[in-house]
């Protein structure tokens, strides 16, 4: 078993409050409709959405599904941590993928997406963090700039 980390920022044009409510706080109903092509539902699971918290993700691809522990939520300055601990996400490769994030105002208005990933992985499986990290930060890309442009549309 090791531990692959690594570091990104995404920039947006909308500020880090706007990022926030909607990439975190109203994730479960947004995402389904603005990313249905990979999010089939959303649902918290267990807690009330803070630390401590389960929250399943069912995906489109092959009706498979993971479920991350809210670490971490602090609304006022926009960080929130987890930890996939189950699911397809993982089967054969890792034990967890663990997330820590933040949205940050950038001097332009609107803010960063900064993240922090480490991938705790199996026996047996070894992949260069750079190119689990890229993967990471492609997919967190998507998300930010595909809620990016739903806000500035809605």
């Amino acid at each position: 078993m090791g531990v692959a980390t690594g570091e990104f920022e995404v920039a947006c044009a909308v500020p880090p409050a706007k990022m926030f409510q909607a990439a975190v706080l109203d994730a479960d109903e947004l995402f389904p409709k603005i990313m249905s092509q990979g999010i089939k539902s959303a649902e918290l699971i267990e807690g009330d959405g803070g630390a401590g918290s389960i929250r399943k993700i069912n995906l489109v691809e092959g009706n498979f599904c993971m479920k991350h522990k809210v670490d971490a939520l602090d609304k006022e300055s926009f960080v929130y941590n987890y930890t996939i601990f189950e699911g397809d996400t993982l089967t054969g490769k890792f034990e967890k993928i663990v997330y820590e994030t933040k949205y940050v105002s950038s001097p332009d208005g609107g803010s960063i997406f900064k993240a922090t990933v480490s991938f705790h992985t199996l026996a047996g499986f070894d992949v260069p963090a750079e190119k689990l990290v890229n993967t990471a930060k492609e997919k967190a890309t998507v998300m930010v700039k595909t809620v990016e442009a739903y806000l500035q549309a809605n």
